[in-house]
């Protein structure tokens, strides 16, 4: 009974726009938040209990995790928007289909990105130019990290199955849980036993499959049409060709922004270990000032998705301007705090902060925060098209995107 009435607040094709956006938005926001607590406890603690090379190491592997993991992030979102249709819709035969082929499609992917990830990991950081004195300690992060990447994308493709019937409440719980076993384990792993960047990678591994494991316990449990029965577990031809259909575009979208992030990563490593560390504090610092946009525009998603297969369309309609809203008003509030308090975030993740690299924060904290408004119109604009299944236009701005920043 308790089950049912989840199921039923997890719609979102009546009542108060507003209210539904928000509500839906916050657990959002702090499940991001502590998903973002995964790299950021590792830097803070490689920084503080190791020193700059290692925090380094970490800083210049994020751009390569986030290329490799970003195209199949993005069919996971080609897959939510397929299963928030059909759940709008209420169509449960269909809606089975979509949870099994999704699930099949993450233990695939896992799979195939473990051995890529091992194998092309130090091919690529030596494209990205990394310097010779983190060379070795970036490849031995990667590679372990890329050893338990399975359980990244499970949670990743679950937490999206259930983020696409209207609960984003679980997920946050899972977060919750893995986030403080990752704290504890860092600190095990690096202050106590001594294990470097390699600590801080098992630590993340397997605080990542723990939360793996429980969405893929509720997805099993719930006795809600999208219930997941593992014997069901397989691709269906017709469920596959929709979700890469328009999970496709967005993956492709999502590399090309990853791949600009790489190149951008390479020309900083041109410039030194204080330069790497420097801007590798500041990108995740911005990881957190970004998130009330991400938040928000993640919502529309699944606001969209739901209200077109309930067709309706007014809905959908008024539901972007209300994002917009909110988005300017969150840009503003995370801009203004990036440019007056930003150097004093950077100083958690060294122990002795560095004239030189608090200098390099601070010059593209100050740049990024002007453009924090468009970047969040982005956001809105890009994931309310992605919830109704275009996916052509925001890859083409992504497109657009590395050739821009090739260029400047």
């Amino acid at each position: 009974m308790r089950e049912k009435k989840l199921s039923n607040d997890g719609l979102m094709t009546e009542g108060s726009i507003g209210k539904q956006l928000i509500g839906f938005a916050f657990p959002l926001l702090l499940g991001n938040l502590f998903q973002q607590l995964y790299n950021t406890v590792d830097a803070v603690i490689v920084g503080k209990f190791v020193g700059s090379e290692a925090l380094a190491a970490v800083n210049s592997s994020t751009p390569l995790v986030n290329l490799l993991v970003s195209f199949f992030m993005g069919i996971s979102v080609g897959a939510g928007v397929v299963i928030s249709q059909y759940y709008g819709a209420k169509n449960d035969k269909k809606l089975h289909d979509a949870v099994h082929t999704t699930v099949a499609l993450a233990l695939a992917s896992g799979i195939f990105m473990t051995f890529v990830g091992i194998v092309l990991s130090p091919i690529i950081l030596r494209l990205m130019g990394t310097p010779e004195d983190v060379m070795g300690l970036s490849t031995i992060y990667l590679q372990i990290y890329f050893g338990g990447i399975l359980g990244i994308v499970v949670y990743n493709m679950c937490s999206g199955i259930l983020r696409a019937v209207g609960d984003s409440k679980r997920p946050l719980y899972f977060l919750m849980v893995s986030s403080v076993i990752n704290i504890i384990l860092d600190l095990l792993f690096v202050a106590i036993f001594d294990m470097g960047v390699a600590g801080v990678a098992f630590a993340t591994l397997i605080a990542q499959f723990v939360s793996a494991g429980l969405t893929l316990f509720v997805l099993v449990r719930t006795s809600n049409s999208f219930k997941l029965i593992l014997r069901d577990i397989r691709f269906h031809k017709l469920q596959i060709i929709k979700i890469v259909r328009i999970g496709l575009p967005t993956g492709i979208q999502n590399t090309i922004v990853s791949l600009s992030n790489v190149v951008v990563q390479g020309n900083i490593n041109s410039f030194g270990t204080l330069a790497m560390a420097g801007c590798g504090s500041y990108a995740k610092i911005d990881g957190f000032a970004i998130l009330p946009v991400m938040s928000i525009a993640m919502a529309i998603t699944t606001f969209t998705g739901q209200n077109i297969g309930a067709k309706r369309y007014d809905r959908i309609k008024e539901g972007v301007k209300k994002c917009v809203q909110i988005s300017i008003i969150t840009s503003v509030i995370s801009a203004i705090i990036l440019i007056f308090l930003g150097k004093y975030f950077v100083m958690m993740f060294v122990s002795n902060p560095d004239a030189e690299i608090l200098s390099y924060a601070q010059q593209v904290l100050n740049i990024s925060a002007i453009f924090f408004i468009p970047l969040g119109l982005i956001f809105v604009y890009r994931n309310a098209l992605q919830g109704i299944g275009d996916s052509f236009i925001p890859m083409m701005a992504g497109v657009y995107e590395l050739v821009a920043r090739a260029i400047v």
